[in-house]
């Protein structure tokens, strides 16, 4: 597959995978029905399973490695971390405010992966605050 194209691929799926996260996480917060339906659930392992074997392709045909890309190694800690409070935020077993802070927590550990994706740069705003 043609890189550009697989970076769509990817880019897309980052963003309908972040979007439907926040409205999951909303509706979840909300104790809203559609968060029992069978395809709420599934459809997101679907889609996160294309976004993270796309970007391993990308990092596969680019030669890049964590060992070698600090962002990259950065990159997949977020990864680990937004998984972990995005599983939280979702878990009606927590408390409230439990779920509430872990869904804060994983929408700006998003953002901060978006920010390194886009610069490169493990700390993407660090520069900022000079």
């Amino acid at each position: 597959m043609d890189f550009a194209l697989l970076k769509v691929v990817h880019v897309t799926c980052v963003a309908v995978s972040g979007a439907g996260f926040a409205l999951r996480g909303a509706l979840a917060l909300a104790d809203a029905p559609v968060m029992r339906q069978p395809w709420v659930r599934v459809l997101p392992h679907i889609l996160d399973t294309l976004l993270l074997v796309s970007g391993a392709w990308m990092a596969w045909i680019a030669h890049l490695a964590p060992t070698r890309h600090p962002w990259l190694a950065a990159k997949i800690a977020l990864l680990a971390l937004y998984i972990v409070l995005g599983a939280v935020s979702l878990r009606h077993r927590k408390s409230r405010g439990v779920r509430v802070a872990a869904y804060v927590g994983a929408l700006l550990t998003f953002a901060w992966i978006v920010g390194v994706a886009l610069t490169r740069n493990p700390m993407p705003i660090a520069g900022h605050w000079r």
